[in-house]
């Protein structure tokens, strides 16, 4: 497997725009070769071009098909729509010393009619979400200048996500940063013309936004890795 990357083929674009329409499993099968050499392969060479980039800027991030594909089969057991497929192909880059999907991490999706690049944490548990808030709190001078910075402004505008009408229990309500207190989700993201899945532009593009977005990302790991090395040295007794 190598880790160049110049692009999806026009072959894998249009295989998603078919699924888009046809979310079958005889349509699929039918077309199973196309997608493992369009789709997952340029993936999987995708997610390799990327993680050569973040050993230069955020080496702390995992960037391999095994850690950060996604399947493109969906899980319908508790889902009301039962289409078996994803009509996009997508990839994760969470910290290295911090379990998947909890910490903040890097994210893109390709689909038929958008590139999704971003990232933060979209779903932190209670007891993560109140370190980061305590972590704003009392740097959060710091953390108005990362959101501040003019590569992030252009990129992002504002810091993104779900928020509370209230400043949480724990912190007071003139808090100087109430407003940031009150967020549930920290994200960023933006959405680039579709046409450049195509082009060798992606990986520029992709690589230009997690840049502006790495100090964020930093930031909010620095509780989330401390709790997680902490939960690892607390002694585990046999019962």
């Amino acid at each position: 497997m190598t880790s160049e990357f110049r692009g999806f083929p026009e072959e894998g674009l249009r295989f998603l725009e078919g699924l888009k329409r046809n979310n079958e499993r005889p349509w699929f099968n039918a077309r199973k070769r196309i997608y493992e050499e369009s789709i997952k392969g340029p993936m999987n060479a995708f997610i390799l071009a990327l993680g050569k980039e973040f050993e230069s800027f955020a080496p702390e991030i995992i960037a391999t098909p095994k850690v950060s594909g996604y399947r493109i089969y969906r899980d319908t057991r508790f889902s009301a729509n039962k289409d078996p497929y994803k009509t996009h192909v997508a990839a994760v880059f969470p910290h290295r010393g911090i379990e998947k999907h909890r910490g903040a991490g890097f994210y893109v999706h390709i689909a038929p009619d958008e590139v999704f690049v971003g990232g933060g944490i979209y779903r932190p548990s209670p007891p993560d979400l109140f370190a980061l808030r305590e972590h704003i709190a009392a740097h959060h001078a710091d953390f108005r200048r990362i959101l501040r910075n003019r590569s992030f402004r252009k990129l992002f505008g504002d810091l993104q996500g779900e928020t509370l009408t209230r400043v949480p229990r724990g912190f007071p309500r003139d808090h100087p940063a109430e407003d940031l207190l009150r967020h549930k989700q920290f994200l960023a993201a933006r959405k680039l013309d579709p046409s450049i899945a195509a082009t060798p532009e992606l990986h520029t593009e992709v690589v230009g936004t997690f840049k502006a977005l790495y100090p964020m990302i930093r930031f909010m790991n620095v509780p989330i890795a401390k709790r997680s090395l902490q939960s690892l040295q607390e002694p585990r007794f046999r019962t």
